[in-house]
């Protein structure tokens, strides 16, 4: 040990740091996994046929399941999802209470994305008026579940949001509704309808985890060599020392 000497400010401050930077490596890596099984997930349940409307609410884990539809919107009740940005331009995304026929359930649709390039006029979109057929599939946010938060005892509409709990629209709408929000998949009555799964792929995740053990690397190696060096100057001076009392 008399030849290292690291310090003990330094010692606490690597006591405190390295564990933290560490277990950061860690959680990025735990989290790029997720993200890999969840994108895998997406891909097998996206290929698979579309279920009928009726097994929706029965089905345990419907996230990212395709399901046919047929009904009608409700044009009245419109809520636009705002700060969404697609290829570098701000725009909204559109979603609208949907009654599916065959069962009689409220569906909350997603029929994607519309630039919104002058705040100063509301953004412009049609509503089919007759009854038709879509396939769509649920969307659950990784980790929660989607909410959208708008106020449903509002009398203007559309309604800008940010964020809304389902439950609570339907209650205030009085009826029943399904609890996830549902995508359209691309076809006359959608617009722009291509979403990414996940904001950060799992390549991200990996780079982050590098990065973050890169650090505990260099921090753990600048205390090695400020120890080493305390020491081999503390070394120094004591052997200058000696020389002056001989």
């Amino acid at each position: 040990m008399k030849r290292f000497r690291p310090g003990l400010v330094p010692t606490l401050m690597v006591a405190m740091l390295l564990p933290l930077l560490v277990s950061l490596g860690f959680w990025q890596l735990s989290r790029g996994a997720e993200k890999s099984a969840l994108l895998q997930s997406y891909a097998e349940r996206r290929a698979a046929e579309p279920m009928a409307s009726t097994e929706l609410q029965h089905t345990e884990d419907p996230a990212f399941r395709r399901v046919r539809l047929h009904g009608q919107f409700d044009a009245e009740h419109s809520l636009l999802l705002d700060n969404r940005q697609r290829d570098g331009k701000v725009g909204v995304e559109l979603l609208q209470p949907f009654q599916d026929r065959a069962t009689g359930l409220w569906l909350l649709v997603n029929r994607g994305w519309l630039p919104w390039p002058d705040r100063r006029t509301p953004p412009s979109f049609t509503t089919p008026t007759q009854a038709l057929s879509l396939d769509a599939w649920v969307y659950v946010s990784p980790g929660a579940t989607f909410q959208l938060h708008a106020d449903p005892d509002a009398t203007t509409w559309p309604q800008l949001v940010t964020a809304i709990e389902p439950a609570r629209l339907w209650a205030a709408l009085g009826r029943d509704g399904f609890a996830y929000e549902l995508r359209a998949q691309s076809g006359p009555a959608t617009y722009q309808a291509d979403w990414p799964v996940v904001a950060m792929g799992p390549e991200k995740h990996l780079a982050y985890a590098v990065q973050w053990f890169a650090l505990s690397i260099a921090l753990l190696g600048l205390y090695l060599y400020l120890g080493w060096h305390n020491a081999k100057e503390k070394n120094n001076g004591s052997g200058h020392e000696s020389t002056r009392h001989v």
